[in-house]
């Protein structure tokens, strides 16, 4: 035990224990051992069960509407209200983590959210279940941004990238997952087995994480100081590179799932006329995801992340473009284009934020997730306003205005790359 100093006197990293002895510079996990493989294991099971519990919502919002006989908009609450809250909460579960560690908070995490989940499948009416999802928002805040943290912690850098991307890629799964879980279900039963069979996904994948996931070796437990945590927070503010890559998450989620929170409705009405279960299997677009963030995440490890992501976001803007088709192929193609330029842009641009921060990792990753689920929940709802007085176009319209700002921003991270070791190869 260090001893400790007066309050007025704390550092930012003060520690209180070390577990452990300090590790070696070298010991960090590197890709091809067999702590590599069980690391990407847990958390491609962390992000696959995270992903799917809280966007399984989105294929039933149809459903809500015409159950509760609730607006698009008010229907887009059942994901709003679990994003909106998470993004909150993850400013004081990251701050949790630099206290307890980092796996208890992501295990306990995971498998609170999964029993709120299930517990979702039996709400009596429309203000229970978006209750239950908005306390669902804060169980979950414990895993986004401490495996972020996680990664940037235990991986060596070269081997950062990839892991990062297999995580997203694992997340890319899971919202492929639940989507099409919850989706075929409620068509051919009932959407809260639905929603009960996806929270027992996330008990098993939450197991799978408690038992796969090696311990710290680099993590160090700091004073449980508000002062100190919150002095972490206003450096990371004060940083204006990070400050970017924090809108960037706000437009990121923002624009993705707006998309594919109104796709549903539009498939649904004429000319197309869609099943609830065609619908769902469109979201098997996600698999492009699952392979662009760990191959753009591999690549913006060693040709730049400033230039890579300026591709994912120009890759979005021409996938959402496309979906003003009214040929369904071509709209089905536009979200595989949209959805591998999202996936890649967020591997890259949270792998940015955790090569960025130099010390209290987690709550730097929790202010580009804060921005990152905020953006769902602003720009998720806003785009019912959109999508109820311009249709389609309108919603279009919101999203490409996004995506070009994000680009402008990618752009000047990308030519003002900024002190040795934060630029865009950071």
């Amino acid at each position: 035990m260090t001893e400790m100093t007066s309050p007025q006197s704390l550092r930012i990293e003060t520690p209180v224990a070390l577990d452990i002895a300090e590790p070696e510079a070298d010991s960090r996990i590197r890709r091809g051992t067999r702590g590599f493989r069980l690391t990407n294991l847990a958390l491609f099971s962390a992000g696959f069960s995270t992903f799917a519990l809280v966007y399984c919502v989105q294929p039933l919002m149809p459903v809500f509407s015409q159950e509760f006989g609730i607006t698009p908009a008010q229907s887009s609450l059942a994901l709003s209200a679990t994003t909106g809250t998470l993004a909150f909460a993850m400013l004081v579960a990251s701050s949790l983590s630099e206290i307890v560690g980092r796996k208890p908070v992501m295990v306990a995490s995971l498998l609170a959210s999964a029993v709120l989940m299930m517990l979702s499948a039996f709400a009596r009416n429309w203000h229970d279940l978006v209750l239950l999802r908005a306390l669902a928002g804060i169980t979950f805040s414990g895993l986004p941004a401490v495996a972020m943290a996680y990664v940037s912690e235990e991986m060596h850098a070269e081997s950062a990238g990839l892991a990062m991307g297999l995580y997203i890629g694992g997340s890319g799964l899971g919202g492929l997952g639940g989507r099409a879980i919850t989706g075929v279900i409620a068509d051919f039963s009932s959407w809260r087995i639905g929603l009960f069979a996806v929270g027992l996904v996330g008990v098993v994948c939450g197991l799978v994480l408690w038992r796969t996931l090696p311990a710290s070796r680099h993590f160090r437990r700091v004073a449980p100081s508000v002062r100190a945590l919150a002095g972490s927070f206003a450096v990371h503010l004060r940083d204006g590179r990070l400050r970017l890559l924090f809108l960037e998450g706000f437009l990121l989620l923002g624009s993705f799932v707006c998309v594919y929170n109104y796709t549903g409705y539009r498939l649904m009405q004429p000319p197309f006329s869609l099943s609830q279960v065609a619908v769902s299997f469109i979201f098997a677009v996600y698999l492009v995801g699952i392979l662009s963030s760990a191959w753009i995440g591999d690549l913006a490890g060693r040709l730049g992340r400033g230039p890579m992501l300026c591709l994912s976001l120009g890759l979005m803007l021409l996938g959402v473009l496309a979906t003003l088709s009214s040929s369904l192929p071509v709209i089905v193609l536009g979200m595989a284009v949209l959805t591998g330029g999202f996936f890649g842009a967020h591997a890259t641009a949270s792998g940015w934020v955790g090569a960025k921060a130099q010390h209290a990792r987690a709550q730097a990753s929790s202010l580009y997730l804060f921005a990152y689920y905020l953006g769902s929940s602003a720009v998720g709802t806003l785009g019912g306003v959109f999508w109820a007085q311009a249709g389609w176009g309108g919603v279009v319209g919101l999203i490409s205005a996004l995506l070009l700002v994000g680009f402008v921003c990618a752009a000047w991270l990308t030519m003002r790359p900024g002190p040795a070791g934060t630029g865009a190869r950071a």
